[in-house]
């Protein structure tokens, strides 16, 4: 498989603040990527970099040619407010970075808007106004708007953040149909998911550990926490303890 994106000896400051350091890593076509780690570990971050937001302090990032990249944000951060309805979100996957007034898609997009829409499974909500959507119902109508510049790299972060167990289930078993035909890099604290869908691991916590399998075992933890620790799942938002379960106060 050819390498998509090289991530080759890349640091991250801000300001005197390090972020992370020396991160390489090699993402091929058709692999589904699971980056893990604590908050703060600069997992956004490294998002950020692979997508030219955020400019590397020192290394660099290869993007293969003629590559397309789909970005889809966590969710928490959209202004769900805003009135909407769920097509157009969907339509503005085609806006280039030179945004034009009242931009209207033509009908060859709308089309394909609604294939996708259908694909996703939200077809039926198209008309609805995106206050309206639960937040399963609002993360594939931003998988949709990624989808529409056709991109061969989805790139995710905390897809099911905040989503219910059906929810959950229903996005990764999107991502997993998608991944037939699309590299997949997600960010993600929801470990069981992670460790049934993905195909390899990698952890970050200041450096990069990357793992040829998708289990999460002890060593694991262990790289991304830097200390022998248990991890506990409480829902979808695991926590650290320096003693067992039974011994927390």
């Amino acid at each position: 498989m050819s390498t998509q994106i090289k991530v080759d000896n890349v640091s991250v400051n801000y300001n005197s603040t390090s972020v992370f350091n020396n991160v390489s890593l090699d993402v091929k076509k058709g692999d589904f990527l699971g980056i893990i780690g604590p908050n703060g570990s600069g997992k956004t971050t490294l998002l950020k970099t692979i997508l030219g937001i955020v400019k590397p302090t020192l290394g660099k990032v290869i993007v293969e040619k003629n590559a397309r990249i789909g970005y889809v944000p966590q969710f928490s951060n959209f202004e769900k407010s805003f009135p909407i309805l769920v097509k157009e979100v969907v339509q503005m996957g085609i806006l280039k970075k030179n945004i034009v007034p009242f931009f209207h898609a033509n009908k060859a997009q709308i089309k394909e808007s609604e294939n996708i829409m259908k694909r996703v499974g939200i077809y039926e909500l198209s008309d609805r106004n995106i206050n309206k959507l639960s937040g399963g119902q609002l993360q594939k109508a931003l998988i949709a708007r990624a989808l529409m510049s056709n991109p061969d790299v989805l790139v995710l972060d905390e897809p099911t953040a905040s989503l219910d167990s059906k929810s959950t289930n229903d996005i990764y078993e999107l991502l997993k149909e998608l991944n037939i035909e699309k590299t997949i890099i997600l960010v993600s604290h929801d470990l069981n998911a992670v460790s049934s869908y993905v195909k390899h691991i990698a952890c970050l916590n200041g450096t990069l550990h990357v793992h040829d399998d998708n289990l999460v075992t002890v060593k694991v933890m262990n790289e991304v926490y830097g200390c022998p620790i248990d991890l506990i799942a409480h829902g979808n938002i695991p926590h650290r303890v320096l003693k067992t379960h039974a011994e927390v106060k």
